[in-house]
């Protein structure tokens, strides 16, 4: 993965998403689960260990190849509770997101200026990091130094995804689809932050209050379960 302020050669598919205001929203048409159905990737959630409530999170992507596809390149299914909606004097909240990002080879982007980097663990980190802090900003301070925070633990968050054999990560292995599967795993004050990788697929997550040693993986067949608002 390439730091910010890196040329359009270098830039790669995550970073043109979040760190460029690339062409991403949320998929939140009248039907909600269109996004993920478009999807030409497995989507993973928790498995059958996790009997909390479950609800769909968001899809997106960053600069196609093409610009006429509506495969997305990411998307997150949540379990517990739903991000706030606004600052909370005592944020309480429970909750562990798995973020499922499609494998992308090197490519190039979608004005054919330059290419993109295949997406790897390392971009499932940054997005499960980056989820993590919007997640679970202070709630103490007003907009212009929420930004300022966004931005400097943003940058962390980067630094961090992009050395994922450094200090700062420790392993964990937990179960995807029933088999054993190495992450790496690290835990800060907002919460924890994991990625590895699944068949087809990447994955990361986040939580807070839910404990990662006790979850595991799966493919998701159908998403009517995360369907129920």
């Amino acid at each position: 993965m390439e730091r910010p302020g890196s040329t359009a050669e270098e830039r790669p598919v995550v970073d043109a998403t979040h760190r460029t205001g690339g062409t991403v929203a949320p998929r939140r048409a009248a039907d909600p689960l269109a996004g993920y159905r478009a999807a030409d990737f497995p989507w993973y959630g928790l498995d059958e260990g996790w009997t909390g409530r479950r609800w769909l999170g968001q899809v997106g992507a960053g600069q196609r190849v093409a610009a006429d596809t509506d495969a997305p390149d990411y998307g997150t299914l949540g379990h517990g509770d739903e991000p706030a909606r606004g600052p909370e004097a005592r944020d309480t909240r429970r909750f562990a997101v798995v973020v499922t990002v499609a494998r992308r080879d090197v490519r190039r982007s979608a004005d054919n200026t330059g290419t993109l980097e295949a997406t790897s663990a390392s971009s499932a980190a940054w997005l499960a990091g980056s989820g993590l802090l919007a997640a679970t900003w202070p709630g103490n301070l007003d907009r212009a130094l929420r930004q300022n925070w966004l931005d400097q633990q943003s940058a962390l968050a980067w630094d961090l995804a992009d050395d994922l054999d450094g200090p700062a990560w420790s392993s964990l292995t937990l179960p995807v689809n029933g088999l054993p599967q190495p992450f790496r795993y690290r835990e800060s004050e907002h919460g924890w932050v994991l990625a590895g990788e699944a068949p087809g697929v990447l994955i990361g997550a986040y939580g807070r209050s839910v404990s990662a040693y006790g979850i595991g993986f799966t493919a998701v067949p159908d998403l009517a379960a995360y369907n129920g608002r």
